[in-house]
């Protein structure tokens, strides 16, 4: 079943304010949210082609608007087995560094079933990036540089949020996300 974009737009942004920001998954998210400056574009084709073409249209987006801070290219009706979406990643990245992006954008990946390499399925430290649509994430490269310098003890993030998730348990994880749709 094929959302309205507006609707999945919505559901991100409440995704982002209750979960990602709301539980600090990223001290760096509220700013640009409440700016403004993060650009949904939600792609209704779920074929792998059409989906690295709106890719690489977001990047040109990015280079062609300073004021857009980041991306979320947002996919409801495709790669819903996460193995399949993992490739999708994969030829994002390197579709980064066949166009000359490399060093410019970074992804980051979200999906309704994002697992940790050897984590089990259950394991709510795998909600810190389940979303409720799989998504590509696109940032500048500058900007995380800039924040990174900035923020202490950066590298420990990744090691909170999951201490987090597994303190709440997998069913107030699941819930936190599902209440968003």
């Amino acid at each position: 079943m094929v959302v309205e974009t507006e609707q999945v737009i919505e559901r991100t942004k409440k995704w982002i304010s209750e979960v990602v920001i709301g539980c600090r998954m990223c001290p760096f998210a509220a700013k640009e949210f409440n700016r403004g400056s993060i650009h949904y574009r939600v792609e209704i084709d779920s074929d792998m082609e059409a989906c690295l073409r709106a890719f690489l249209e977001e990047c040109r987006r990015l280079d062609e608007n300073p004021s857009i801070e980041t991306t979320l290219l947002i996919l409801p009706g495709a790669f819903p087995d996460f193995d399949d979406y993992l490739e999708l990643v994969e030829m994002a990245e390197a579709l980064l560094d066949a166009e000359g992006y490399e060093g410019c954008y970074q992804v980051a990946g979200f999906h309704p079933e994002y697992r940790f390499a050897d984590a089990p399925e259950d394991d709510p430290a795998n909600y810190t990036n389940r979303s409720l649509y799989p998504m590509l994430h696109l940032l500048r490269e500058e900007s995380i540089e800039h924040v990174l310098d900035r923020y202490p003890d950066a590298d420990a993030i990744p090691e909170r949020n999951i201490a987090f998730a597994r303190e709440k348990g997998l069913e107030s994880m699941k819930a936190l996300r599902d209440a968003c749709l």
